[in-house]
């Protein structure tokens, strides 16, 4: 398989405050990766550094090239990042959110396209695309962040959390939804997740973060068989 993405030695820091400590990780084009672990491990701040949102340091290779400066440059190489908080535009329509998905782009036929396209995803967005974001459930929030960043037609989708605050039946149709684009698309996607039984049910492989830190790392089937994993992320 190729790797589409590879960190190698990654180090980010908020001020003084040291949040990866040397993170290396790679994931192979169409593939479906998980990061694990606790609450301040270091999850969240591996895709900020991915995509330019925290002062990071190591080498970041996409696609074969070093990636350097910030969200808009990873944006350009085909990054889309979907942020914990859904991060939705309450005050703009579906549609208005959707189509700033595609900021990046310049073809509006293809855009609006895709428009149709996402859609085919999610039916009730072509039915309610003048509706304001902010009065849409959470659930439908953060499937709309999902359709917004699959409109600058990304090579590798960051998901942060995704789950968070979501009812467990809206949580399956998100990850199905997930699994249909890496399976008809051929869509990269590396997750960080809270609940590790659907990460691992949905990824190829995982890393396990403590503290900064690679602590584990395997095919999803290992870590899911893995006693330390078992008893610290799924409970039993």
């Amino acid at each position: 398989m190729r790797t589409l993405l590879e960190l190698d030695a990654l180090e980010a820091h908020y001020g003084p405050v040291q949040a990866l400590r040397g993170v290396s990780l790679t994931v192979g084009e169409g593939e479906v990766v998980a990061v694990l672990g606790a609450n301040g491990a270091g999850k969240t701040t591996t895709l900020r550094a991915i995509s330019g949102t925290v002062a990071r340091s190591g080498v970041i290779d996409f696609d074969g090239k070093t990636l350097r400066g910030g969200p808009e440059a990873a944006a350009r190489a085909g990054i889309a990042h979907v942020p914990e908080g859904r991060g939705t535009f309450v005050e703009l329509t579906v549609n208005e959110n959707l189509r700033l998905g595609a900021y990046t782009r310049r073809e509006r036929q293809r855009v609006k396209a895709d428009v149709k396209r996402v859609a085919e995803y999610f039916p009730w967005m072509a039915e309610r695309g003048s509706q304001r974001a902010g009065t849409l459930s959470g659930g439908e929030q953060q499937m709309l962040a999902l359709g917004r960043a699959l409109m600058s037609r990304p090579r590798l989708l960051l998901l942060d959390e995704p789950s968070l605050g979501l009812a467990p039946l809206v949580v399956r149709e998100f990850f199905r939804i997930v699994r249909e684009l890496n399976a008809k698309e051929g869509l990269t996607v590396l997750v960080v997740e809270q609940d590790a039984r659907i990460a691992l049910s949905v990824s190829s492989r995982a890393y396990v973060l403590e503290v900064g830190r690679v602590a584990l790392a395997g095919t999803s089937d290992q870590l899911q068989d893995d006693e330390s994993v078992r008893r610290s992320y799924l409970g039993y």
